[in-house]
């Protein structure tokens, strides 16, 4: 896991956030991802250090470091009003199993409160399950099925990810698929009939959610002083087809389709 387990690189904590889990939650984005994906829409998640953001309004800092014992403390004032309203504490990112340790210690010291995991996956399979299993729900990212296509577009081949899913199945910790469309990339009829191919018979799946393309990612980079190139056509219609997990018999939706009831652990 990440080499500190008492110190913690967050870039951001959204309180009363619901769109990144079942009910009213408070989101915590850790920096850090080992993945380069050409698409990403949170380029201030890559680094693990921070990072200064400018813009119009001035420059401000990205980035900042917390204990376990005080991150813990923030959730926790929260944990009781979260939980009347059916929600509870999403870690994101980045991908917050770069600080796996980190992440564990303080899922260790929240109240009883609804925990979920947003991760693409990469991670040791160790760490990998030493996390998942204290989650209530995991959001799985699943992004390109084919290993080459895979690494040329986000950096690193897949062969971990699908190896993670895998061992999730076996975890009986419930959890959703989600594609992000990218037009001409991932949202090809191939690669989401691979997609539902491969997690037709997995057990613990809750749903597939395809999420339509984010195009508000250039503004971001700029601000970072970096270069945003994607190599794929961003003004390109979105294939948002549900037809290859309909054909399976995978429950799939559209996000900002029908909500599925909230899930507690």
């Amino acid at each position: 896991m990440g080499a500190d387990s008492q110190h913690g690189m967050i870039f951001d904590i959204r309180e009363f956030t619901v769109h990144d889990g079942p009910g009213i939650r408070t989101t915590v984005f850790m920096k850090g991802c080992p993945l380069r994906c050409a698409w990403c829409h949170n380029p201030e998640g890559i680094s693990r250090l921070p990072e200064t953001i400018k813009s119009d309004a001035g420059e401000r800092v990205v980035g900042k470091e917390y204990t376990v014992e005080r991150l813990a403390a923030i959730l926790n004032r929260q944990a009781a009003i979260l939980s009347l309203n059916e929600g509870g504490v999403t870690f994101s990112g980045g991908e917050p199993l770069t600080q796996g340790q980190f992440l564990s210690a303080v899922i260790d010291r929240l109240n009883d409160v609804h925990v979920l995991l947003d991760t693409s996956g990469y991670a040791p399979e160790n760490d990998f399950a030493t996390v998942v299993r204290k989650c209530s729900l995991v959001y799985f990212d699943l992004k390109i099925m084919d290993p080459s296509a895979h690494r040329r577009y986000t950096g690193l081949d897949n062969t971990r990810i699908l190896g993670n899913l895998t061992a999730l199945s076996a975890m009986k910790v419930p959890f959703v698929v989600r594609v992000p469309l990218v037009p001409g990339l991932t949202d090809s009829h191939g690669n989401l009939a691979s997609i539902a191919s491969f997690v037709k018979d997995l057990k613990g799946l809750v749903r597939v959610d395809l999420l339509p393309y984010n195009r508000a990612a250039g503004g971001k980079y700029r601000s970072l002083g970096m270069e945003f190139c994607p190599p794929f056509d961003e003004q390109q219609p979105v294939n948002a087809s549900l037809k290859a997990f309909e054909r399976l018999g995978v429950p799939a939706h559209i996000s900002g389709g029908p909500i599925a009831p909230s899930l507690k652990s």
